[in-house]
């Protein structure tokens, strides 16, 4: 049988190792990655290869050369252009002849058994045989569902904790018959996972998954990187490694030198030709590379050194990882998760602080005190993105350094010279984080049309009117105002999704941004009209007629928002009878969520002493709207989402009505009896935002209050829900109160339950197999949602925290509370 061999690959998350260096070639325990896959194979009997290559492909070619040394024959096929995994394989089809043939990865670490890969494939007749493995987190894989045969299913690729219905993922290890050729284009990119397997799978062809056994570790960023080493001395992996084994777990080199009054607390790997010299510590964990020096009583602890590198007498060195070449002189101290590209120089006494990132050929100067990567900014952190945009803890989680840093990620994935709209709330935090940002974007060459303080909807329309490419927007968290949040708008104004997110990450972390030339810098501008534009295309979108005729009395509560810029000019036009309360920004006041009640009470005595028609508070976002019934009564958020789909129902046009996978079926009922279409979707914002893009869309709310009218703006935005529900009032001529009793009762609830990371994905795994195995029926849109015979159960994994969102419907609350009970001791008995 013959391979193909994957190694085009940049290595971009491993930078600034991988910046010299093409990322099959990262030696692991003293040997490249890929040497360690064509072992594999030739282990197998599988001896006759070709390697595809793109970026430096002669670093490669000149290691192996044609194989002969490795007893294996060797070929190579260069691509100009990317082809993906399947035009990769379509490229070499000549060299693969006309029979079954293996593809797999030269930049993981593997000792899966090929040989029962193979032969599953056989038995099982396959087109294409998948090689898959259970793993802890699968958020950065693809995963694959198959049926108790191994027959696959379903393809997922890169899911968030949401659609984790399982912990199995592809390896990119495939055994492929020779008729998968007639389903690859040539000479285009295209990706067995992304496009080839779903469209067989649509087909009905025979795709099988295998699940193995072995190890198998995608070399994917740096803390894998470290993880595979520690996994290869742990013998976690059978992989050989070179040199001689001094004790259980210490191996050396040829013409090792180690001084006689060194310690070394294994496992510990030292290369060919190295030299620790006395009252030197190597501790547990600690990978150095051939013709390495480590001076009199250095500290070198879980440390990754690779060739050629001189360490000084006296440094301490923990968990960091050095390239070839370097020069650490004495006494530098080098802390934990410090990756050093090749050919660096640091001087003496320099301090490198904890995850700095030193790009080649850089020099650090004596007693030098480094806390950011070099050449550019601060540090990279694992996740930024929450399930609302950025946020954290101002000035120590998001500080100006940050937000530039992630302004210059967004602005690299714009086209040079686009126009991004700038926002804020009243807060100094939020306006110091905006102009931070405002400076990032102008360096990447965007240009900034800046509104200053302004509610995130007018933002939003002056984005979806064509007037920018995207926006961004400030502001303190309600809950807590000492965190502050940023969230990115698309082109269409609505919040950014995944894929843009992992764009923007991207960038943050190899922090390789676009930089502009003194004569591309971008250009700030402060729009005039904008808000005068808005209030005219939302004056257009309602019935002012109606209003005006009717002119409800209400109490409004702004909140000290934002929305108090904008909307008093519209209540002119309106004609309704408004009392206003906290009818200013303050930058040094927030409401913040504690107080919602507090506020709410009052709005209610307000409301009865003013004998007024409706209470109406907007929150400082001007994104959430909350009501009060004539009788001073609070409605809550949920009911007021099923009065407004009954109110647009009975507009008579029908629509199509978007609502969470949280939202009571009865949502269904009222729908139907207008001809309306509920549709169904993601609980994220940027979800229902997407979703309310869809042709026909009339209506779009969650269950907290927000709400979208989408032929005006496909984005929250409480000033047009408060116009419109007073439009949809007046049209009825009804309190409210009445219209909230003709309702229907539901009762929804819901419950969390922990679990650690690691488990999440075996949980939704083991739910999903358990419904299947008692047929009942499951949607999988966002978690599992399980039917029971009177309601359902929807099972969420939180993105932000190692918990379980339980929400639970049934006609009965006594059922709704036993199925609740019921899942509940399911997981925590999975998680046990």
């Amino acid at each position: 049988m013959k391979a193909v061999v994957m190694a085009g690959g940049k290595g971009t998350r491993l930078r600034p190792l991988t910046v010299n260096l093409p990322k099959p070639m990262v030696p692991v325990v003293g040997k490249p990655v890929m040497e360690h896959i064509v072992e594999l194979l030739k282990k197998h009997g599988i001896v006759d290869i070709v390697v595809t290559l793109q970026f430096m492909p002669e670093v490669i070619r000149g290691y192996f050369s044609d194989g002969t040394s490795l007893e294996m024959n060797i070929s190579y096929a260069v691509e100009d252009s990317p082809l993906g995994t399947a035009g990769s394989v379509r490229n070499v089809q000549s060299f693969l002849g006309k029979e079954t043939f293996l593809v797999i990865s030269g930049d993981a670490l593997t000792d899966i058994n090929l040989t029962d890969l193979i032969d599953f494939h056989k038995r099982k007749g396959a087109l294409a045989t998948v090689c898959l493995k259970s793993v802890e987190n699968p958020l950065d894989f693809g995963l694959v569902i198959t049926n108790a045969e191994g027959r696959i299913e379903r393809f997922l690729e890169k899911p968030d904790w949401s659609q984790v219905f399982s912990d199995t993922i592809n390896t990119g290890i495939y055994v492929l018959e020779p008729e998968i050729f007639d389903h690859i284009e040539s000479q285009r990119e295209v990706d067995f996972a992304r496009n080839v397997f779903p469209r067989l799978l649509k087909q009905g062809q025979n795709l099988y998954g295998y699940t193995a056994d072995g190890y198998w570790c995608d070399i994917g960023n740096l803390e894998h990187y470290r993880q595979a080493h520690r996994d290869v001395l742990d013998g976690k992996v059978d992989v050989c490694i070179p040199g001689a084994k001094m004790r259980r777990d210490i191996w050396v080199g040829e013409n090792g030198e180690i001084a006689r009054n060194v310690d070394i607390f294994g496992p510990v790997f030292i290369g060919n030709h190295s030299k620790i010299k006395a009252g030197a510590r190597l501790g547990e964990y600690t990978v150095i590379g051939d013709n390495v020096v480590v001076g009199d009583s250095s500290v070198i602890d879980r440390t990754i050194i690779w060739d050629n590198t001189f360490i000084g007498d006296m440094a301490n060195i923990r968990g960091a990882i050095i390239g070839k070449n370097c020069d650490i002189r004495n006494m530098v101290i080098i802390e934990e998760g410090v990756a050093i590209g090749d050919d660096c120089k640091v001087r003496e006494r320099a301090i490198i602080k904890h995850d700095v990132r030193v790009y080649p050929s850089k020099i650090i100067d004596m007693g030098a005190f480094i806390k950011r990567s070099i050449i550019w900014e601060s540090r990279g952190t694992r996740t930024l993105f929450r399930k609302e945009g950025v946020r954290g803890l101002l000035n120590i989680d998001i500080t100006p350094e940050v937000a530039t840093k992630l302004a210059m990620a967004y602005g690299t994935t714009l086209p040079p010279n686009s126009k991004v709209t700038t926002s804020r709330d009243a807060s100094r935090a939020s306006r110091m984080i905006k102009r931070a940002m405002i400076s990032g974007l102008l360096s990447t060459g965007v240009h900034i049309q800046d509104l200053r303080v302004a509610p995130p909807a007018v933002n939003r329309f002056n984005v979806h009117t064509g007037r920018a490419e995207g926006g961004v927007h400030a502001r303190a968290w309600p809950s807590d105002p000492n965190i502050v949040q940023i969230n990115f708008f698309n082109s269409n104004g609505i919040d950014i999704d995944m894929n843009q997110q992992r764009e923007i990450e991207k960038f943050y972390h190899i922090e390789e941004f676009r930089r502009a030339f003194y004569d591309e810098v971008g250009e700030i501008v402060f729009p005039a009209r904008t808000v005068e534009y808005y209030r005219n295309a939302l004056l257009s979108a309602i019935d002012l007629n109606v209003i005006q005729q009717t002119r409800l009395k209400v109490i409004l509560d702004y909140a000290y928002g934002s929305a108090s810029l904008i909307l008093p000019s519209i209540l002119g036009r309106l004609r309704t009878d408004v009392v206003s309360i906290n009818a200013y920004t303050d930058e040094d006041i927030a409401m913040v969520t504690e107080e919602l009640n507090v506020s709410l009470d009052r709005l209610s005595s307000m409301v009865n002493a003013f004998k007024a028609d409706l209470g109406v508070m907007i929150d400082s976002a001007s994104e959430k709207i909350y009501l009060v019934d004539e009788n001073g009564d609070v409605v809550p958020p949920p009911r007021m989402l099923l009065l407004l789909i009954k109110l647009m129902g009975q507009r008579g046009r029908g629509g199509k009505i978007i609502v969470p996978l949280t939202a009571t079926s009865r949502a269904e009922e009222l729908a139907e009896s207008y001809d309306c279409e509920i549709v169904r979707t993601k609980a994220s914002s940027s979800a229902i935002m997407e979703a309310s893009m869809a042709e026909g869309a009339i209506f779009a709310g969650d269950l907290y209050g927000s709400y979208i009218f989408p032929k005006f703006l496909p984005a929250y935005d409480a000033v047009m829900a408060f116009c419109k529900i007073l439009e949809l009032l007046s049209l009825k001529g009804e309190p409210i109160s009445h219209l909230l009793h003709s309702l229907p009762e539901f009762n929804v609830d819901k419950e969390t339950v922990s679990c650690s990371w690691e488990m999440m994905g075996v949980v939704m795994r083991k739910i999903a197999e358990e419904c299947k195995h008692h047929n009942q029926p499951v949607e999988l849109i966002d978690g599992v949602k399980i039917f029971e015979k009177d309601g359902w159960v929807l099972i969420l994994p939180d993105a932000e925290e190692p918990v379980f969102h339980l929400f639970c419907e049934s006609r009965d609350s006594k059922n709704t509370r036993f199925y609740l009970d019921k899942y509940a001791s399911l997981i925590r008995s999975i998680v046990a």
